[in-house]
């Protein structure tokens, strides 16, 4: 039992660490979408990126293509990317 445990707080950590996150310079064009100084989840979207876009969770809960320049990325701390996948 003990191992199963361990794989399933293995498994936890792996799918936190994979979340990646952005932090809204400017709403653009979009107000009512995004909101400066907020943190937001990218998602990976390979061909967006080469077209200088981000896919990213917006306020409406769905997720969005975004230009990229209205985002700088953020490191979050292993705690932080845990609890926030509770939510």
């Amino acid at each position: 039992m003990a191992s199963a445990k361990s794989n399933t707080k293995s498994s936890v950590s792996s799918k936190a660490a994979s979340r990646h996150f952005v932090i809204c310079l400017s709403s653009g064009k979009t107000p009512a979408s995004l909101e400066p100084g907020k943190v937001y989840e990218r998602l990976r979207d390979s061909a967006a990126e080469d077209a200088g876009m981000l896919r990213v969770i917006d306020e409406s809960g769905e997720d969005y293509l975004h230009p990229a320049r209205l985002f700088g990325r953020v490191s979050l701390p292993m705690e932080t990317r845990l609890a926030l996948r509770k939510q």
